[in-house]
């Protein structure tokens, strides 16, 4: 369970399609501070809880998603970036994870002015070229929120990870009227395609909370696991 399941999650999560509800609001709202909480599920049995928080000083941003399955698991992701206009920059991410007694740790550090990224999975240490608009797992869900805000959708996005940069495609698959415990919202369902047979990401993000992802999902072959907005403290249209 564990890996994947905070793993996946701090894509945060992550993304949309092109084009608001009819009715809704066009007007763009500027990237701003927020917190939100969700109700995890695990085989569509509640395990425990997550949050996503947006922090801002100055010109430098820090995005953290944390979750904890009861006492069996838990995880933290942290990014760290700047704003140049509507792209965001990746500075630096972080992710420790704790299965049992088993703990995981990841990190990533953006050196456009050396044209590197370092990377340290554990123990294990990698360095590749860095590419212009290169994002993290975490970072790329704000990337996206802000696309959808102006020009829409890129074709695809440059992500890093500990073993080098991959190309990820996200796909609208239509508006849904989503439930939660914080109320119900209009949302735009789309779909984070992987390379890997059997593992489907779906995310329905919400344009009146300025596109938070109010529902998760993630299958992996026989397993599931989930997010469901219970809590929000940020801006709304």
């Amino acid at each position: 369970m564990a890996d994947l399941t905070l793993k996946h999650f701090g894509l945060a999560t992550s993304i949309t399609g092109t084009m608001l509800f009819a009715g809704l609001s066009t007007q763009a709202m500027a990237m701003s501070p927020f917190q939100a909480s969700y109700q995890f599920q695990y085989n569509g049995k509640n395990m425990g809880s997550a949050t996503r928080t947006l922090s801002k000083s100055g010109n430098s941003w820090k995005y953290v998603f944390a979750a904890k399955a009861g006492v069996i698991a838990s995880a933290t992701e942290t990014s760290n970036f700047t704003l140049n206009g509507k792209q965001l920059v990746s500075n630096n991410f972080s992710r420790s994870s704790k299965i049992l007694v088993h703990n995981n740790t990841m990190s990533i550090k953006f050196n456009p002015s050396a044209k590197t990224i370092n990377t340290m999975k554990d123990k294990e240490a990698r360095s590749f070229a860095w590419q212009s608009g290169v994002l993290d797992e975490l970072n790329a869900e704000l990337q996206i929120r802000e696309d959808l805000k102006s020009s829409g959708l890129k074709s695809s996005y440059l992500m890093a990870d500990a073993k080098g940069i991959d190309t990820r495609k996200f796909v609208k698959q239509g508006n849904e009227t989503i439930k939660t415990n914080y109320g119900t919202f209009d949302t735009i369902k789309v779909v984070m395609k992987h390379h890997k047979p059997g593992r489907d990401t779906t995310f329905w993000l919400a344009p009146k909370l300025d596109y938070l992802p109010v529902k998760v999902t993630h299958q992996d072959k026989d397993s599931s696991y989930g997010l469901l907005l219970t809590g929000y403290k940020g801006t709304s249209n």
